[in-house]
């Protein structure tokens, strides 16, 4: 979130297009999920992109959050109201971002975190994916 609020706000005095705010946004995914310090072995991104959709139009992180919020006290599935929340956010972002590119990026990042989830995806297709609540180690 940091890193694109910091380019938004020196979008003006540097010239960055909208475009580049949205590779910021974009990069500042990629280096949460695969960062250079460890071993390209980061997170799946949830939190992340939902910083990065609060700085680029705070209306659309909220409705991720409100979509996520529903699904996981519904169906006790932190990993299924991610994933609803990831296909929901460029569906937003096209009707609530102000600009194009910015929306695209939410296409592409929504995409990383669902590539991240494929192991969720499986688990949740078998069965086996833990709920809210859940000791560790049962399914």
């Amino acid at each position: 979130m940091v890193a694109v609020i910091l380019a938004r706000c020196l979008q003006d005095a540097l010239n960055l297009s909208d475009a580049t705010i949205a590779l910021v946004a974009i990069a500042a995914l990629v280096g949460h999920m695969w960062p250079i310090f460890f071993n390209f072995k980061g997170g799946k991104g949830v939190a992340t992109a939902l910083g990065v959709l609060l700085a680029l139009s705070p209306a659309t992180a909220l409705l991720c959050a409100l979509v996520w919020l529903v699904m996981a006290f519904g169906f006790k599935v932190s990993s299924l109201a991610a994933l609803v929340a990831t296909v929901c956010a460029p569906i937003f972002a096209f009707f609530m971002m102000p600009h194009a590119s910015w929306a695209w990026a939410t296409v592409f990042i929504a995409a990383l975190v669902l590539y991240r989830h494929k192991s969720n995806i499986q688990n949740l297709i078998q069965g086996k994916e833990s709920k809210i609540g859940d000791k560790a180690g049962k399914s």
